[in-house]
């Protein structure tokens, strides 16, 4: 499954993996707001992340934007790939917080 959600003590990862798209957009919707309600923040791994089409990053972005609102942190875990900042990039989220480098110890 290209999108999973991993909870590991108090900590909830939404891990993507292989090409995200719009056939993936339900659950990944559902799953960055299951980790709204949280309040802990939302914590995204990109790194099994092979491509995102436009309605993935429109999701991140969106999630990124609300988690600020709330006042909670919004993190990437990991390293994003290069290909997946610079399509994000190219897209014209230049805002979106993906030259992070390590956030947390690795989710995989």
């Amino acid at each position: 499954m290209p999108v999973i959600l991993e909870e590991r003590d108090a900590l909830s990862v939404i891990c993507l993996d292989g090409v995200i798209d719009i056939s993936d957009a339900e659950e990944l919707k559902r799953l960055l707001l299951q980790a709204l309600k949280l309040k802990d923040g939302v914590r995204v791994s990109l790194q099994g992340a092979a491509d995102l089409d436009i309605t993935a990053m429109q999701l991140l972005w969106a999630a990124e934007r609300e988690t600020v609102k709330l006042g909670a942190p919004f993190t990437l875990a990991g390293v994003v790939p290069k290909e997946i900042s610079a399509a994000i990039s190219s897209a014209g989220f230049d805002n979106f917080p993906t030259n992070q480098k390590i956030v947390s110890k690795s989710v995989r």
